[in-house]
């Protein structure tokens, strides 16, 4: 198993530099000069042309790219055109507000999905059944930025029981939590549902009920166990999506996070901001593969064996 986690690591170091290499190539092949983007229109030649020898990007792109990835070795991201703080800096200040979003949505998407699919399964056919698989197919059809505007709408304009933007207390985040962890809650609760159907077919469930245990025991203490070996791989890749994926709900609800500050990146040409936001995000949803992975192996003694 030990084997197995170092190949895993090794082979995910190697995609993250991949990953690095292919979007510095990307950002300096798109035709325009991002010194002159950040200068405006109006920018004095021999100063964009001292600004780009001065940021090095007058190099060759071999040893830009070499001064870039020793500098991220050494967590230097360098600094940013359009704000001129380090990417570094400004990254940590921004995870705060993306690790409580997540953490929110994550908490409120498997509370609410695996909920839902214990219920529907255990009422399979039944009024409930329907009523929570249709929240659940809600949550999964749905676009985030059309659920985040519908929540602003009603529980923010329309009944003013929660803020509709920022990111200055706990109550901030309530409705961008519901607005992000939906859709996950959706696709928990539709595979907890699927995967408990097929467990309580098992023989050892019906041996577990011939024993004159009661169906909530039945269902908690033994099918339940094992209806979660799937969904807690999803859960953790779905973490890690959050994390690095929470672009159009900070966006939406102008939270300083992770996600905005590659929206300011992109719009702005902001080539190191852009470079750091997108390694941070490819090596948060490598570290949730690697966890899922680990877990699985964990909660099942097969996959242990077979490693």
């Amino acid at each position: 198993m030990r084997q197995s986690f170092l190949r895993r690591l090794a082979e995910s170091v190697v995609i993250l530099i991949g990953v690095a290499l292919l979007i510095f190539i990307m950002l300096r092949v798109v035709p325009g000069n991002p010194i002159e983007i950040m200068m405006g229109e109006h920018a004095n030649q021999s100063t964009v042309d001292r600004m780009t020898a001065e940021l090095g990007l007058d190099k060759p792109i071999y040893v830009q790219f070499f001064r870039y990835i020793t500098g991220a070795l050494r967590g230097d991201f360098g600094t940013s055109y359009s704000l001129g703080k380090p990417v570094s800096s400004l990254m940590r200040s921004a995870f705060g507000n993306t690790l409580k979003l997540s953490v929110s949505a994550a908490v409120f998407a498997w509370v609410i999905g695996i909920l839902c699919g214990v219920l529907s399964a255990v009422r399979a056919g039944g009024p409930a059944d329907h009523i929570f698989m249709g929240f659940s197919l809600m949550g999964v059809s749905m676009p985030v930025f059309m659920t985040a505007m519908v929540l602003q709408f009603f529980f923010g304009y329309y009944l003013h029981w929660l803020p509709i933007s920022g990111s200055g207390s706990w109550r901030n985040f309530i409705l961008p939590a519901i607005a992000l962890g939906w859709n996950s809650a959706g696709a928990i609760s539709r595979l907890t549902r699927s995967t408990l159907l097929d467990v309580l077919q098992e023989d050892y469930i019906e041996t577990a009920r011939a024993k004159g245990l009661t169906e909530t025991t039945v269902v908690l203490f033994h099918a339940l166990r094992n209806t979660m070996l799937p969904v807690v791989t999803m859960m953790a890749i779905q973490f890690s999506g959050m994390l690095s994926g929470a672009v159009i709900t900070e966006t939406v609800f102008s939270i300083n996070g992770i996600g905005r500050l590659s929206v300011l990146a992109i719009s702005g040409r902001d080539i190191p901001l852009l470079q750091g936001t997108v390694l941070f995000s490819t090596a948060v949803v490598i570290l949730g593969n690697l966890i899922s992975d680990s877990l699985y192996s964990v909660l099942d003694p097969r996959i242990r064996r077979e490693a």
